[in-house]
């Protein structure tokens, strides 16, 4: 039986459009979200859908919160969609980590220290935050409508849809794959891949265009569905599911409810680290109010109730950078090796390891120091956050 998605929430987000009321529309992803390779603004694929719903319904008024961040997953995803989303109550969002959380990708959160069991370590870890972030949106106090967006590796054909539209599936929430839409026509001769995406993930204007496109082809189709069943008097009723509805999740949903610990939620004990002093000026500005070591044996430890903990530090293109070592609960002979020094060439990289998965739910000690062997040449290293669930 074909998969049949519910869209109450977003017939009655609609609905609130065609009576004129205020609604904010908002996105939560990677680079693509962000904008990647976009000539300007206007052109991003989520500003266009912005730009639908604002000209679909002009009697209506609209607000737009974008909270694409390049090069991150759901499990970074799920302790941030409160402050770059939520928080601003939104009625419509659209995820998007289906490309970040490819487990056949290198890149965040993929270190094979962190998941011995391979790509299905990685695969069940990925589902497991992805339905954290869709749980936290869904239980929401707005309410919102949700729709899952499917990018994809236009040289592959990869990406993460099997099992983030199972967790759709799950909570009936709909989803657009531009895997089974725009990389078909593609590959089919429609178009080629330069000109669609310079390096094959992210869109160039016309690649966002498309994508745009075919998210408001679907809106587009609920929108007449909405006024269809309005003409015949058969439409959802005007209430909202709310959390209580929410079906028992599909995973062990550790990650439903993960936080961000950084200098304004958390004070852990210093030792040659010191805070940085200086204020973010909006979610884009990454590395600010965290902790800064230089010197061989600057150290810094933390206090945390969790189960699951990772912790966020900057690898950084500006290389020779210093590296650190994590020690979790005193076990020395386990040391987790913080290399600051990136790779790639394409800038500095959040990059999220964790460090406790599905532990026991009690009081861990997190001891990050500056070893002996680095000389406290080159750039500093930037520990962002500690992420615990």
């Amino acid at each position: 039986m074909r998969y049949q998605p519910d869209l109450t929430r977003l017939e009655n987000c609609m609905r609130r459009a065609m009576r004129g009321e205020e609604l904010t529309v908002g996105f939560l992803g990677g680079s693509i979200t962000q904008g990647s390779l976009a000539s300007k603004e206007e052109n991003m694929y989520a500003y266009r859908v912005f730009t639908w719903w604002e000209k679909t319904f002009p009697q209506a008024r609209f607000h737009y919160v974008n909270g694409g961040i390049g090069g991150t997953t759901s499990h970074y995803g799920a302790a941030r969609a409160v402050t770059d989303v939520l928080m601003y109550q939104p009625d419509f969002v659209i995820v998007d980590f289906s490309v970040n959380d490819d487990p056949e990708e290198d890149g965040p959160d993929r270190n094979d220290e962190a998941f011995p069991g391979g790509k299905a370590s990685k695969t069940a870890f990925f589902q497991e935050t992805y339905e954290g972030v869709l749980r936290r949106i869904l239980g929401w106090s707005s309410a919102p409508a949700a729709l899952l967006l499917n990018n994809v590796y236009y040289d592959t054909g990869q990406n993460a849809q099997e099992y983030h539209n199972a967790v759709g599936e799950w909570y009936r929430v709909p989803y657009v794959s531009i895997r089974d839409t725009i990389y078909e026509r593609m590959k089919a001769g429609e178009y080629t891949r330069e000109a669609l995406t310079p390096d094959g993930l992210h869109p160039n204007d016309k690649g966002h265009a498309l994508v745009a496109g075919e998210i408001t082809a679907f809106l587009e189709r609920v929108k007449e569905r909405t006024e269809e069943a309005d003409r015949t008097a058969v439409g959802s009723a005007c209430g909202m599911l709310k959390e209580d509805d929410l079906p028992a999740p599909m995973t062990a949903n550790a990650y439903e409810n993960a936080r961000r610990l950084t200098i304004r939620e958390i004070s852990p004990a210093l030792a040659g680290f010191r805070a940085d002093t200086r204020e973010k000026t909006g979610h884009l500005d990454h590395f600010k109010n965290g902790w800064i070591g230089r010197r061989a044996g600057d150290s810094i430890s933390f206090e945390v109730e969790a189960s699951c903990i990772a912790v966020q530090y900057r690898k950084t293109i500006r290389r020779p950078a210093v590296s650190a070592e994590l020690i979790l609960d005193g076990d020395t002979e386990h040391k987790r090796k913080l290399d600051g020094n990136f790779g790639e060439d394409w800038g500095d990289c959040l990059f999220l390891e964790p460090v406790l998965h599905h532990g026991r739910k009690e009081k861990h000690k997190v001891e990050i120091a500056i070893p002996g062997t680095e000389s406290g040449e080159g750039t500093a290293f930037y520990l962002m956050a500690l992420i615990i669930a």
